[in-house]
C-alpha cells in the first residue's frame, strides 16, 4: 500500500508519463487528445481526495503527519496550500479541455501540467531542504516547456523564465548548505536560526531570493510579464498566477517563521521590497496596451501585498499574507482565463483593437468584472477582505515598533489599490464597454463554450463568497489553523452586514431606473462630442461608421500618466530595461562570454592546448602544497 503522503506526488507524475507515452497518430489524434484531457481532469480531481486527509488529519489532531522515513511531512499550513494547488490544477485542466483542443503540443502540455502538480505537492510535503530543492528545480523546467509551447516569440520568454527562476535554485542550494553547516541538518523541523552571524544572513537572503523569483517579486520579477504576454492563458493561470505564487509565498512564510528568527532589519527589508513591488508594478500596468501583459504586471504588484504583510513579522501579518495569496490566485486565475477567451474569440489581446465584448460575452464579462473589482480591493469581495487585513497588520506593526515607517507602508498599499482600480477601469472600458473597433464589428463572435466559462464562474463565485463569508469560513478553517492562533483586529469590518446594505442599495437603484425607463422618462440618443453626433460626423480619410477614431480610448487616455513630472524618466528607464535584472546581468557577463567564445573556436588542437595548460597548472599547485 502506497504511503498516503507519497500518493499526491507519485500519481500525478505517473499520469503525466501516461500522457507522454499515449500515441499521437494522425488518424486518431482527436481521440487521444480527449483521452489526455480527461486523464488530466481525473488525476487532478483524484488528487483532491488524496490531499484532503493530509489537511484534515493535522487540523483535527493538532499533530503533523510524517512518513517515508521522515522525508515527508504534512501540517496544517502545507495541507491548506496543497488543497489550493490541486483545486487550481483541476480548474485549469477543465479549461484546457476546450482551449487546447486541436492545438499542437498537447502531449507535452498535459504531461507538464501533471508533472507540475506532482512536483508542487513534493515541495509542500518535503520535510528536508534537499528534497524540497529536488522538487523545486524541475518546476522551472515544466514552466519553461509550457511557455515554449505557445509559439509566437514565447521561446525567448521561456528562456528568460528558466534563467531567472532556475538560476535562483543555486541560491536555494547554497542556503541549504549554509543551514547544514550551522545546524548539522537540513531538516525543516528544528530550532530557527538566529541572524547573528553573516553566514546565517547569507542563508536567509539566499532562501528569500528563491522565494522572490518563484513568486515574481521585485527585483526578480521580470520573467512574469514577458511570460504572461507570450504564453497561453491556461499556462499563465496555472503556474505564475496560482501554483508558483502559492509555492513562493509558502517558502517565504517558512523562512520568516520556522527557519529563521527575523530581526527588525530583515522585516524592514521585506516591507521595503513589498512596497516597491506594489507601486512599481502597478505604475507599469497603467500604460500597457497588451491585456495579458497588463495582467502580468498586476500579478507582480499583488505579490507586494503578501511580502509587505509577511514583513510585519506579526501573526496577523502572516495570516494576511496567506489569505491574500489565496485570494490572488483565485481572482488572477479568473482574469487570465478571461483574457484567454477574449484572445481565442477575437484573435487579439491588444486593447486598442477590442471593445464592445460585454454584450457578446456576457458571462465572461461578468466574471471578469467581479475579478477586476476584487483585485482592486472593492468591498465586499475577497480582495478587499485580505487587503483590509494587510492594512490592519501594518498598523499593528507600527504600534509595536514605535516608528513611523508604517505610515509609508500603509500609503503604498492603499495607493496601490487606487492605481489598480484605475488600471482595471481602463481594461474593462477598452475590452468590454467602449464601442467595438472595426475589426470586432466585422467579426462573428460566438459565446464561449461551458468548459471555458465554468472555471471562471467558480472562481468569480469564490471572489464573492470569500469576501462576504470569508471571516466565517476561510479564516477559522484554513488561515487561523495555519498560523496556529486566533486573529484579533484593531479595526472593525462586518462583511455580511455591509454586503446586505450594498445589495439593498443596488436593488433599489435598479428599481428606480426600471420604473423611470418604463415611464418613458429616458430617451436614447447617439453619442455627442463637442455638440457633434459622432455617428454621423464625416472625417476626411476615414470611412463612414468608424466613429471610434474620434473617441479617446481608455488606452490613449492613460498614456498621459507618462507625462507626469518624474514618471516620464522612470518609464523611459523601464523601457530601456534598466530595472530588468536579467538584462543587467546579461550586459555584465557579455564581455566574459565573448572572451570564452574567442577561446573556444571548435579547433581540436586549441582544446588540447587548454587541457594541457590546465593540467600543468593543477600539477604546479599540487607540487607547491606538497611537503
Amino acid at each position: 500500500m502506497l504511503d498516503p503522503l507519497v500518493r499526491p506526488i507519485v500519481f500525478p507524475i505517473l499520469a503525466g508519463l501516461v500522457c507522454a507515452v499515449l500515441p499521437d497518430r494522425p488518424g486518431s489524434r482527436k481521440v487521444w487528445e480527449r483521452v489526455r484531457a480527461w486523464l488530466t481532469i481525473v488525476a487532478s480531481a483524484a488528487s483532491i481526495r488524496w490531499v484532503w486527509p493530509l489537511y484534515a488529519g493535522p487540523l483535527n489532531d493538532g499533530q503533523p503527519l510524517s512518513s517515508a522515513g521522515g522525508w515527508l511531512r504534512a501540517d496544517v499550513l502545507s495541507g491548506f496550500i496543497l488543497l489550493a494547488t490541486v483545486f487550481f490544477s483541476l480548474m485549469i485542466a477543465i479549461y484546457s479541455h476546450r482551449y487546447m483542443a486541436g492545438r499542437a503540443g498537447q502531449r507535452l502540455y498535459y504531461s507538464s501540467l501533471l508533472w507540475s502538480l506532482g512536483l508542487a505537492c513534493g515541495v509542500l510535503l518535503a520535510n528536508d531542504v534537499l528534497l524540497l530543492a529536488v522538487c523545486w528545480g524541475p518546476l522551472a523546467v515544466t514552466l519553461y516547456l509550457m511557455i515554449g509551447l505557445s509559439g509566437g516569440g514565447a521561446s525567448e520568454a521561456a528562456r528568460k523564465t528558466l534563467i531567472l527562476v532556475g538560476g535562483t535554485d543555486a541560491l536555494l542550494l547554497l542556503g541549504a548548505a549554509l543551514m547544514w553547516i550551522e545546524r548539522g541538518s537540513t531538516s525543516l523541523v528544528g530550532e530557527p536560526l538566529d541572524l547573528n552571524e553573516s553566514s546565517n544572513y547569507l542563508a536567509f537572503l539566499c532562501f528569500v531570493a528563491a522565494a522572490f523569483a518563484k513568486a515574481a517579486a521585485m527585483p526578480l520579477h521580470t520573467w512574469l510579464p514577458d511570460s504572461a504576454e507570450k504564453a497561453d492563458a491556461p499556462v499563465t493561470a496555472l503556474l505564475p498566477a496560482s501554483i508558483d505564487k502559492l509555492l513562493g509565498i509558502y517558502l517565504l512564510v517558512r523562512i520568516a517563521t520556522d527557519w529563521f528568527r527575523t530581526t527588525p532589519g530583515t522585516d524592514f527589508l521585506l516591507m521595503l521590497l513589498g512596497a516597491v513591488t506594489i507601486i512599481g508594478a502597478v505604475l507599469m500596468a497603467l500604460v500597457q496596451h497588451d491585456l495579458k501583459r497588463l495582467l502580468g504586471m498586476h500579478a507582480v504588484s499583488q505579490v507586494g501585498y503578501m511580502v509587505l504583510a509577511i514583513g510585519t513579522g506579526t501573526t496577523l501579518g502572516i495570516a494576511a499574507g496567506l489569505f491574500h495569496m489565496l485570494n490572488h490566485a483565485i481572482y488572477k486565475s479568473c482574469l487570465f482565463l478571461g483574457a484567454g477567451v477574449v484572445e481565442q474569440k477575437t484573435g487579439t489581446v491588444n486593447m486598442d483593437r477590442l471593445g464592445g465584448l460585454a454584450s457578446r460575452m456576457p458571462v465572461v464579462f461578468a466574471a471578469t468584472l467581479i475579478a477586476s473589482l476584487s483585485i482592486s480591493g472593492i468591498p465586499p469581495l475577497n480582495g478587499f477582505a485580505s487587503k483590509w487585513m494587510v492594512y490592519q497588520a501594518i498598523i499593528e506593526s507600527g504600534q509595536s515598533s514605535g516608528t513611523l515607517w508604517w505610515c509609508l507602508w500603509l500609503t503604498a498599499a492603499m495607493l496601490g489599490s487606487a492605481l489598480t482600480l484605475a488600471s482595471f477601469v481602463k481594461m474593462l472600458h477598452s475590452v468590454f464597454l467602449c464601442k467595438p473597433s472595426p475589426e470586432i464589428r466585422q467579426r462573428v463572435i460566438e459565446r464561449a463554450p461551458w468548459p471555458l466559462v465554468f472555471p471562471m464562474v467558480i472562481l468569480a463565485g469564490l471572489c464573492v463568497g470569500l469576501g462576504v463569508f470569508g471571516r466565517a469560513t476561510a479564516l477559522p478553517y484554513f488561515i487561523e489553523p495555519a498560523v496556529g492562533q486566533s486573529l484579533a483586529y484593531s479595526g472593525t469590518w462586518l462583511p455580511a452586514h455591509a454586503s446586505m446594505l450594498m445589495a439593498t442599495a443596488l436593488v433599489l437603484g435598479w428599481l428606480v431606473y426600471a420604473m423611470s425607463f418604463r415611464g418613458g422618462r429616458f430617451r436614447r440618443v447617439p453619442t455627442y462630442i463637442g455638440g457633434e453626433n459622432i455617428d454621423e460626423t464625416r472625417i476626411p480619410g476615414i470611412p463612414w461608421g468608424t466613429s471610434r477614431h474620434v473617441e479617446v480610448t481608455g488606452v490613449d487616455f492613460y498614456q498621459t500618466v507618462e507625462q507626469l513630472p518624474g514618471l516620464g524618466k522612470l518609464y523611459s528607464m523601464a523601457r530601456a530595461k534598466v530595472f530588468d535584472l536579467y538584462e543587467v546581468i546579461g550586459k555584465l557577463i557579455n564581455p566574459l562570454a565573448g572572451a570564452l567564445r574567442a577561446a573556444h573556436q571548435g579547433v581540436l588542437p586549441l582544446y588540447l592546448g587548454w587541457f594541457l595548460f590546465g593540467l600543468l597548472a593543477i600539477l604546479y599547485v599540487m607540487m607547491e602544497r606538497s611537503p
